[in-house]
């Protein structure tokens, strides 16, 4: 069976009263056409459409005791040759030639063993903070350079899924790809009634290769768990498991078109109209084939053009942060992959978002998780922080919260770790390993998907607005929660926010900063990583240094010892 192919039933939608779909839809004023969602077509096939994904992904990702050999082979001889390969020609010219080797015959393994994996390491791209900075670099080239389809097949699969001859319904249909990715690639084109729009077409037996992918990762990532510690961390099932459930989603344009329309009315209802959705088309929107309204801007990492056009870029990254927060911890939706890629800035400073294929549902327990994690966080307590994180799943749920914060020492004094020594930094980050996994910690699921969105964010204030104030753009952001939404969160989390006041201490502690530092820049925090960056470089260059030293008068002892036996 192919994925979700199985008949729907048409259900009827709410009925809505509006004159203008930018009235509860953060969408651009002007759009190319108006959107009654009384009378969009692919509308109430997705309210089936969704959960029968979700019921598919167990099938997918199923215990198997044997391996599917052919898959789990030709993934072997890719990645391989490509490690051989590395330790052949690369590694011998030093670390940062090593890197770069390896990152980019990686990079080009993925690409080759097809769709699945390029999305895996488009993903990684995304993960700035968490990926040597080399991987996520070289992995940026999987998220629109990937060789595209044939327009021929391109024209097809439009063709069939629209069930029309392309010039009937396109008087300009570009045959060169304006970006290909991993399920998809996107053509512009311009409809016969004169709307220019964006098309995404959805790439040839993808469902298939997905299909075979995923049995194969679902067998290999319990393998790794207990062998390598930092891995059973990571939690690999969790992660199988979401990557899964959203590339299963991905595979459902009508199911994208609905996310977009969800955010859309979010940012409308929170009044965040800085962040602007393309409107999908009432008509023109299948399993395979998404027409969209075109959204233009400037890249997300084009500061030096934001700034000549007089774009505030300190608050085109506030309003993308704000927006992500409000739409995870008060609603439980949210665009599950945010990077430069997906993020235009358009002339007037709204952010265009794109690409909504994976997004971010959160059950509402774990919402409000989230949003404890959030104010335990800026109140310090510590309590309501680890509680929030074993309601996640991060930490099982019979866990001793006393005990795993005496354990870590999240009540002691904080330690600056650019005061350590590289053998102090890293012993402290194998205690702390050791000590979480000795719980049961892992990453779950939907944390993995909120702390790469966060990283982003990070990073991207990084150059946005380097000179702000971490602390006071902390108290902005709580000031903005706690008197727009200070009655709901205070009866969702049981603390009245407004009468607790804000404690950074503990923030600073996650920082390693002492208490007695109120005010610090991201540039300033930047180089502080730096820092520490080459405290553990220094660290495994000693080490290596070591194991070389002792290789040697191993060597020495042995010939001293055959010349005193002669």
């Amino acid at each position: 069976m192919a994925l979700n192919d199985e008949p729907l039933q048409h259900e009827q939608v709410t009925t809505l009263d509006f004159t203008n779909d930018f009235e509860f839809a953060s969408f651009s004023p002007n759009g190319p056409w108006n959107l009654d969602f009384n009378k969009i077509e692919w509308l109430p096939l997705t309210s089936q459409l969704r959960p029968r994904s979700k019921e598919l992904v167990p099938r997918l990702i199923r215990t198997r005791r044997l391996p599917p050999t052919q898959r789990v082979i030709g993934t072997g001889i890719r990645l391989g040759l490509a490690i051989f390969l590395w330790k052949l020609l690369d590694k011998p010219k030093g670390v940062t030639a090593s890197r770069t080797g390896m990152s980019q015959r990686l990079r080009k393994a993925f690409e080759a063993l097809g769709p699945t994996y390029i999305k895996l390491g488009q993903i990684i791209s995304a993960g700035e903070g968490i990926f040597p900075e080399e991987l996520v670099r070289e992995f940026k080239e999987l998220r629109d350079h990937v060789k595209p389809q044939s327009f021929e097949t391109v024209r097809r699969t439009v063709e069939t899924e629209l069930g029309i001859d392309l010039e009937d319904i396109f008087s300009k249909f570009s045959e060169t790809p304006l970006a290909a990715a991993s399920i998809a690639q996107v053509h512009l084109a311009t409809l016969r009634s004169g709307e220019d729009v964006v098309v995404k077409v959805q790439r040839s037996n993808v469902a298939d290769l997905v299909r075979r992918d995923l049995a194969a990762m679902s067998w290999i990532a319990p393998q790794l768990v207990g062998r390598i510690p930092v891995t059973a961390l990571a939690n690999p099932p969790a992660f199988v498991e979401l990557f899964a459930e959203t590339i299963v989603e991905e595979l459902d344009f009508r199911l994208e078109a609905a996310n977009m329309l969800d955010i859309a009315k979010i940012l409308a209802e929170t009044d965040q109209r800085s962040i602007v959705v393309p409107r999908p088309h009432p008509r023109y929107v299948t399993k395979k084939v998404l027409v969209m309204e075109r959204l233009s801007g400037y890249g997300w990492e084009d500061v030096t053009s934001m700034q000549d056009a007089g774009i505030n870029t300190q608050e085109v990254v506030r309003a993308a942060l704000i927006s992500f927060l409000e739409g995870a911890v008060l609603f439980g939706v949210f665009h599950g992959d945010l990077h430069g890629g997906n993020l235009l800035v358009q002339p007037d400073g709204k952010v265009a978002l794109l690409d909504f294929g994976m997004t971010g549902r959160l059950e509402e327990k774990k919402r409000v998780a989230f949003l404890k994690l959030m104010f335990g966080g800026t109140t310090n307590d510590v309590n309501m922080q680890v509680k929030a994180l074993r309601d996640l799943g991060a930490l099982p749920s019979d866990t001793n919260i006393e005990e795993v914060i005496k354990d870590l020492g999240l009540d002691q004094p904080t330690k600056d770790p650019t005061q350590m020594s590289p053998d102090e930094l890293m012993s402290e980050i194998r205690d702390i390993t050791k000590a979480l996994l000795g719980y049961g910690a892992s990453l779950p699921k939907e944390l993995i998907l909120f702390v790469k969105n966060m990283l982003f964010l990070n990073v991207s204030i990084a150059f946005l607005a380097p000179d702000i104030d971490i602390f006071q753009e902390i108290m902005y952001l709580v000031t903005y929660f706690t008197s727009k939404y200070g009655s709901i969160i205070t009866e969702e989390i049981g603390l009245n926010v407004n009468e607790v006041p804000i404690d950074l201490e503990g923030f600073k502690g996650s920082l390693g900063l002492d208490s007695s530092i109120n005010q610090i820049t991201y540039r300033e925090l930047q180089e502080r990583r730096e820092l520490i960056k080459a405290r553990m470089e220094e660290h495994n260059r000693s080490k290596k240094t070591k194991g070389s030293a002792f290789k040697i008068k191993k060597v020495q002892a042995k010939l001293m010892s055959r010349r005193s036996v002669h």
